[in-house]
C-alpha cells in the first residue's frame, strides 16, 4: 500500500478543507474540530501542525494525495510518559486499510521521537471501525467508560485503547 506520513503543506489547505468538511468526520471528533470545516480552518491547522519539531501531527498521503491526518499528542506532568493518538480519514477512503497502515507507521515514529511508554486512543463506543484498526495494530482495550461523552445531543461511551513501547 502506497501510504506515507509527511508534514502538511500550505498547498494541502484546499484538499484538507474539502476532506474535513464532512459531518461524518466531525461526528467522530471532539467539538473543537470545526464543522463546517473551511479553508481558513485548514490554513490555521497547517500552521499549528508545522509549529512543532519534530512534527507530531502528520498528513496521511495515499497514492500521492492527502487523505487524512494522524497525530501523537504527548501528555504532561504525571502523564508525561503517555501520548494520545488521534486520526481521521476522508470518507471516500474508509475501509481500504489506510488508517490501519498509518497507525502502523506512526507507532515507531512516536516512540523514536518522544520519551513515552504508552500511546492511547479514545474512540467513541459506536465507532466500531476505529476500534478495529486499533486492535489490528495491537492496541488493547483498557477501559470502557459508559456515557461519558456528550456529542450531537446524545451520550456516548468512551473507550480507552493503549499500546505500550515493549510491544513494538
Amino acid at each position: 500500500m502506497n501510504i506515507i506520513l509527511r508534514n502538511w503543506t500550505e498547498q494541502d489547505a484546499p484538499r484538507l478543507a474539502s476532506l474535513a468538511n464532512d459531518p461524518d468526520i466531525a461526528a467522530n471528533m471532539t467539538d473543537l474540530f470545526p464543522s463546517p470545516y473551511l479553508e481558513e480552518h485548514a490554513r490555521g491547522f497547517i500552521q499549528m501542525a508545522n509549529s512543532h519539531d519534530p512534527a507530531n501531527i502528520r498528513c496521511i498521503e495515499f497514492e500521492g494525495e492527502a487523505v487524512g491526518g494522524i497525530g501523537i499528542h504527548p501528555q504532561q506532568d504525571i502523564y508525561r510518559k503517555n501520548a494520545e493518538l488521534g486520526y481521521w480519514l476522508g470518507k471516500d477512503y474508509w475501509g481500504k486499510g489506510i488508517i490501519t497502515e498509518a497507525i502502523r507507521l506512526m507507532l515507531p515514529y512516536a516512540f523514536q521521537h518522544w520519551d513515552i511508554e504508552r500511546i492511547y486512543a479514545r474512540p467513541y463506543g459506536r465507532n466500531l471501525g476505529s476500534q478495529k484498526v486499533l486492535e489490528k495494530n495491537g492496541f488493547t482495550l483498557e477501559a470502557r467508560l459508559p456515557q461519558t461523552i456528550f456529542k450531537l445531543g446524545q451520550f456516548e461511551d468512551e473507550l480507552i485503547y493503549a499500546f505500550r513501547r515493549d510491544r513494538l
